[in-house]
């Protein structure tokens, strides 16, 4: 193993190398498994990236998992109302995993001013709601306070805001349905404390947060009654085994829908990125791999009288294989190592600076292309790359045990 590894490092470090006809070839080769690497790096990247943010948004209005009463209500509207005294609230200690429940109640109504108005749901939330993701979609003001007293503070999300041409400090007044024939329709009055921009359309302009004290009070339900309970996990992977194991969990009379149920044509649509990561990936290595194969090919063929020389000499088929296969090795570690410095420096760049904007967020859902980088992709792409390139370099190594050492040495 010594004498081919040290054969094959005087090929690369030798004048001739540099100076020979294969040598723009091999930089092709060298330049095409780096070409690959970028380009599959950037591929899943943004793939993840953008699922993650999707994802997020998406748990950011709904939890990973909602309990509510069996009905065949399929709005955004809380109709039968749930008594907060269950054994999984506040704390859900039968399933391992999850790290929060809040209890929630929306209501629907019309937004009102001088000269337009607007639907919306206003989503009422207390003491026990976790503002965390709701936090990082907070574009101006500050998030409202419900620990206390009733409060008329809501957050309303820039679309509503830039459409109503409302500000942070106005009031409003938005109109409810009436529970009954004999019920006129509810006013209420609200003030603007902050305005969220989590750029799901969608949800933006449907949500309202406000005080559940208020949504309690128009339906006539008691203090202990909400229309459902949000559920947040630890781990999405797992989502699907969490939602089951909640299920089991809670009393008969209660239904559980985990976020992708829910949100299932959204979460099919951000799974689409898989199947064009993965084609990206194969496509990439296929090329990369052909490359190297006619860079091989050329080496072997500028070599051949060597190999012949070898031959004579009493090496065998597969040690002048490998001779060339650590040949092959070494161009393809450079490739991916100047692939990894430029694909890895283009990402860090975009997720500090967000150098690149979607021409049209409205279908994205994001205004920026975001980015994931995590150690456990880039280390098996590279593995996987690395390995299926040696793989594909082993069929065109084979021709060296056809080569005769007589016709090698006359060859010219």
């Amino acid at each position: 193993m010594n004498y081919e590894f040290f054969i094959a490092k005087r090929i690369i470090g030798s004048k001739a190398y540099k100076n020979s006809v294969s040598a723009p070839i091999i930089k092709i080769g060298i330049t095409a498994i780096a070409i690959g690497i970028i380009v599959m790096l950037i591929a899943i990247a943004t793939g993840l990236g953008l699922q993650k943010k999707v994802r997020d948004k998406v748990v950011a209005f709904n939890g990973h998992v909602t309990i509510n009463n069996y009905d065949t209500n399929a709005s955004n509207e809380s109709l039968a109302p749930i008594s907060k005294n269950q054994e999984f609230y506040p704390d859900f200690n039968d399933v391992e995993g999850v790290k929060h429940i809040q209890a929630v109640a929306t209501k629907f109504g019309v937004i009102r001013t001088k000269t337009d108005f607007d639907a919306i749901v206003l989503k009422g939330v207390g003491a026990d709601y976790d503002w965390s993701y709701l936090k990082a979609f907070l574009v101006e003001g500050k998030l409202p306070d419900y620990k206390s007293k009733i409060s008329n503070d809501v957050l309303i999300s820039s679309y509503l805001a830039n459409r109503l041409q409302f500000k942070v400090g106005d009031t409003f007044q938005t109109v409810f349905g009436k529970q009954s024939e004999n019920q006129v329709p509810s006013i209420r009055q609200f003030k603007i404390v902050g305005i969220y921009n989590s750029g799901f359309q969608e949800l933006d302009k449907t949500f309202m947060i406000g005080d559940i004290r208020h949504v309690q009070r128009l339906n006539k339900w008691k203090p202990d009654q909400v229309g459902n309970f949000e559920v947040f996990i630890d781990d999405f992977s797992k989502l699907e085994t969490k939602g089951v194991e909640i299920y089991k969990n809670t009393p008969s009379h209660l239904n559980t829908q985990t976020v992708e149920q829910k949100y299932y044509t959204t979460f099919e649509w951000i799974r689409i990125f898989d199947n064009n990561t993965y084609g990206i990936i194969g496509i990439m290595i296929i090329v990369a791999g052909i490359n190297m194969i006619t860079a091989l090919l050329v080496l072997i063929l500028e070599r051949t009288q060597m190999i012949g020389i070898l031959k004579s000499l009493g090496s065998s088929n597969w040690s002048i294989r490998k001779v060339f296969l650590y040949n092959a090795m070494y161009l393809v570690g450079l490739g991916l190592l100047f692939g990894n410095v430029i694909g890895l420096g283009l990402l860090f760049a975009q997720q500090k600076f967000s150098l690149l904007k979607f021409p049209n967020p409205e279908q994205y859902y994001v205004t920026v292309i975001p980015v994931h980088i995590s150690l456990d992709y880039i280390v098996l792409l590279n593995i996987g790359t690395f390995v299926a390139c040696m793989l594909m370099l082993l069929v065109p190594s084979f021709i060296i045990t056809k080569i005769s050492p007589v016709k090698a040495i006359r060859f010219e």
